[in-house]
């Protein structure tokens, strides 16, 4: 029997071991430790490649979302239409900046659902922050025609979106910008807690860069009251070592979605994420390969008394229904339906051709 875990995380070092020795010892040798050059170098790199003129480095990816709020003026009594189907983060976020989370539906691609967000509009509503979920992107332009007629921000939740495009224009390219996550397990991954902005707005770049580190400006002095979120400087030294190539990692990451396509795309029990290249408007990153299947849970429990590590994101529970943090009497049908067929298979560029026949054949074989 083989062994695919969901998640190999100590192929994240031993992947390039030499190369991070060394670059702990260059940081550590120069004591470069806070706000030093690797981290403008990774941020002058982040934006070229997310095709932003600004980036931003921070200490997380929930830091980035809420400092991105507050730096969009987002604030006491504004709502703000998020998808339900994201990490509790993004609402915690919207909540700690004083607003009021608004949970919409998503639809079949797992992304929110433009005509969710039009019915959910209310004379409060601020804004709308999209999770660019999975490593795709939402069908920006309709929700950037609901911003324009309803006078609203987008803020793009891209924590898991880092290189996914709609339409040619990356995440964090479509109006206020995008957060990034850098978490160990993101396409792009340190070696901790790590995550960045990227924007085209001047005005967002310079509040967020206040906020990040205490209201401090280039000069030294205080200008506004801030928060410590600083990208630390070894991390940001990894993370632009691994942008060199991270473009080979989401080619890998596409070529494992159009294997898993062409051996489970006939089985009619499943429905797979859209393939590589079966739309020229989406160009998807696969963060994860998120899946429904009938008879879930079985197909979990299979999988995993065969070797194969699997994970029901957000622990099985869109963000709709935590009703200990205030959410009552909301219904979003696809979502419920989908969190009980949804189910992530194992993505990421540790496994080899074998692990996905493994998988592939193990899968075919439950439905058999």
């Amino acid at each position: 029997m083989k062994n695919v875990p969901f998640f190999n995380y100590p192929h994240l070092f031993k992947s390039h071991e030499e190369d991070f020795i060394r670059i702990f010892k260059d940081v550590g040798y120069r004591g470069a430790y806070i706000l030093q050059k690797d981290l403008q170098d990774f941020e002058e790199n982040l934006a070229k490649f997310a095709g932003t003129k600004y980036a931003v480095g921070l200490a997380n990816g929930t830091d980035a979302i809420w400092i991105a709020l507050m730096a969009a003026g987002i604030g006491k009594g504004d709502e703000v239409i998020f998808a339900s189907h994201t990490y509790i983060a993004t609402a915690a976020s919207i909540h700690f900046v004083g607003a009021i989370p608004v949970p919409a539906d998503c639809k079949e691609d797992h992304m929110i659902d433009p005509d969710s967000v039009r019915k959910l509009i209310t004379s409060k509503t601020k804004a709308i922050l999209p999770t660019q979920v999975n490593g795709r992107c939402c069908d920006m332009d309709e929700l950037m025609k609901i911003a324009r007629e309803y006078n609203l921000i987008v803020l793009e939740d891209a924590a898991q979106g880092l290189g996914a495009k709609f339409k040619g224009n990356g995440v964090g390219t479509f109006d206020k910008g995008g957060t990034i996550s850098f978490y160990p397990a993101k396409n792009l991954g340190s070696f901790g807690d790590a995550g960045g902005f990227v924007t085209n707005d001047k005005d967002m770049y310079e509040k967020v860069m206040l906020y990040r580190d205490h209201g401090r400006n280039d000069d030294g002095v205080f200008v506004m009251w801030g928060f410590n979120s600083r990208l630390d400087n070894l991390q940001a030294a990894i993370l632009d070592f691994k942008l060199t190539f991270y473009s080979k990692e989401i080619e890998r990451r596409r070529e494992i979605a159009q294997m898993y396509q062409d051996r489970l795309g006939h089985l009619p029990q499943l429905q797979l994420p859209p393939a590589p290249n079966s739309s020229s408007d989406y160009y998807d990153v696969y963060q994860n390969y998120e899946i429904e299947a009938l008879k879930r849970d079985e197909l979990k429990q299979h999988l995993k008394d065969n070797g194969i590590g699997t994970l029901i994101q957000w622990s099985g529970q869109p963000v709709h229904s935590i009703t200990s943090l205030g959410f009552t009497g909301v219904g979003l049908p696809y979502t419920e339906e989908m969190f009980t067929k949804c189910l992530m298979i194992p993505m990421n560029t540790a496994l080899t051709n074998d692990d996905i026949e493994y998988v592939c054949e193990q899968i075919v074989k439950f439905y058999n």
